[in-house]
């Protein structure tokens, strides 16, 4: 487990974060989410040892990063955004060093490189020099050398930063698959690549946490209500009117279509995609489209950012009031 609790960093008379608290649990996969600025590379430095807390405390399955930093270090294994790869080593070179000064054992350092390549897919790049590897691939081996100790928590700072789709796609499996062998955290401003790799989420604004909590969590406690998109094949005065009298309906949208397609609000826990059909096809109206409008992470991050004052409720601690300087990751 990664206990992080009331962690603050200043530079100067700016909070860069404010007494950020959370936890990561065993085995799971924890997306930290926030715009470029908000803290995220501020915290995993100082989680890694990299960066002195001006306060707070960070422990790595209770070895703290400051009292105890060695044994901490020990077992994390780091991707910075940038990644730490000496271009002139082949792969296999680069990864026996960086086994041998995370004190891997003479007898295991081949076993323990085979295993990193084998789980990152770079098994076949064995002997190419660094520096003529893709993009991707490179990226590939910084995951290699931050799992070559074999570390139980792994914190991954951007790891999908400045790649191509594909490469996107292809990193993505790779941390995937990482999930219950580690205990991953990963930073990211990409809405959908925390909805698409993290068991639970972490929203940072501004150098403080406003929610932790899985997406369907954030979801249902922002969501006000149900969404219907509905076209419908008759006479729009018509449809609208019917659509409008509905019971449960509160509210109806016109779409800017054409054809005409409207959104059909009603209570959060009413269906009323049942009803409508069934409403419209007895007026005689062709029904063309109906479609529950689910809410997105980039709704949950952007309701969430835009209200402090109503901070969601969250299993984890939060912390309190953070001041109004803007933050610097």
């Amino acid at each position: 487990m990664v206990e992080v609790d009331n962690l603050t960093r200043k530079y100067g008379a700016m909070l860069a974060i404010d007494r950020v608290t959370f936890r990561a649990h065993d085995g799971e996969i924890l997306g930290f989410l926030g715009k470029n600025g908000a803290g995220k590379t501020t915290t995993m430095r100082i989680m890694t040892g990299f960066l002195p807390a001006s306060s707070g405390t960070v422990r790595i399955n209770g070895a703290d990063i400051k009292e105890d930093s060695l044994e901490a270090r020990r077992q994390i294994g780091y991707l910075p955004e940038t990644a730490p790869l000496y271009e002139d080593m082949s792969v296999f070179s680069y990864l026996a060093f960086c086994a041998r000064i995370r004190e891997v054992p003479s007898r295991e350092v081949s076993t323990r490189i085979e295993q990193s390549m084998k789980a990152v897919h770079i098994s076949e790049r064995r002997n190419w020099q660094i520096g003529k590897l893709s993009k991707g691939l490179r990226r590939r081996v910084g995951l290699a050398q931050a799992l070559v100790h074999n570390p139980r928590v792994l914190i991954l700072d951007e790891p999908t930063e400045g790649l191509d789709p594909e490469q996107i796609i292809e990193i993505r499996r790779l941390i995937l698959g990482l999930r219950g062998d580690h205990t991953v955290i990963l930073s990211t401003h990409i809405l959908s690549e925390a909805q698409a790799l993290a068991d639970r989420i972490i929203i940072i604004d501004r150098g403080r946490i406003v929610a932790v909590d899985t997406t369907e969590n954030l979801t249902r406690a922002v969501v006000r209500a149900q969404r219907i998109r509905v076209q419908v094949e008759g006479p729009e005065a018509a449809v609208r009117k019917h659509l409008e009298g509905l019971s449960g309906v509160q509210r109806v949208e016109r779409l800017p279509d054409e054809p005409p397609r409207y959104v059909v609000e009603s209570e959060r826990d009413t269906d009323l995609r049942s009803r409508l059909a069934d409403s419209v096809i007895n007026a005689g109206w062709g029904l063309v489209e109906l479609e529950r409008i689910e809410p997105t992470l980039e709704d949950v991050f952007l309701h969430i950012t835009s209200h402090h004052e109503d901070r969601i409720p969250t299993p984890d601690p939060t912390p309190a009031e953070a001041p109004k300087e803007e933050a610097a990751a």
